[in-house]
């Protein structure tokens, strides 16, 4: 266990490694732990232009958070994305969005599907917390059905162990 925390630390370090000149408008509190860097949202986007909604979440705010191996718990950096789409979605009341739990290749499929409906809803319950209407938001669990990194390493279960939101 011990060695797969200091291979995703050792990922995690290489990839922000690789990361260009950062962004003067970034969150310091995210370049303190660690985490990816990112900027302030853009609210430009007129709510009444029909389906011009659909991708953009993740043009605007970051569309995804992660979790920890084993772990529907949200980490500091997932509760900052988590505010973005709140801030985001509040301003677009027509546009529902729909939650996706997903989880590494580990487990049985039973179990995964279990584990990605509880990440899926521990961000639900966030964005409600946060002043989105419950009604505006659905969940669903994909398990290890959709992997977005292929592989059987840290690195690729690290962005596999997601929730993304997908506004509809």
């Amino acid at each position: 266990m011990r060695k797969s925390w200091l291979v995703l630390l050792a990922a995690v370090f290489l990839v922000t490694a690789c990361e260009s000149t950062p962004d003067s408008t970034a969150d310091a509190s995210a370049n303190a732990g660690g985490g990816t860097t990112t900027t302030a949202p853009n609210f430009s986007f007129d709510p009444n232009a029909g389906g011009a909604g659909i991708n953009q979440l993740s043009q605007d705010v970051a569309d995804r958070v992660f979790f920890g191996y084993d772990s529907s718990e949200l980490t500091a950096e997932g509760r900052t994305a988590l505010e973005r789409q709140a801030e985001w979605l509040k301003t677009r009341p027509n546009l529902n969005a729909t939650i996706e739990g997903h989880c590494d290749e580990r487990g049985t499929r039973e179990y995964n599907l279990a584990l990605g409906e509880r990440r899926a809803a521990a961000a639900k319950n966030y964005l409600v917390s946060l002043g989105v209407p419950a009604a505006q938001l659905s969940t669903i669990s994909y398990g290890k059905e959709r992997p977005a990194v292929e592989g059987s390493d840290e690195a690729a279960w690290a962005q596999n162990r997601r929730a993304v939101t997908v506004v509809q």
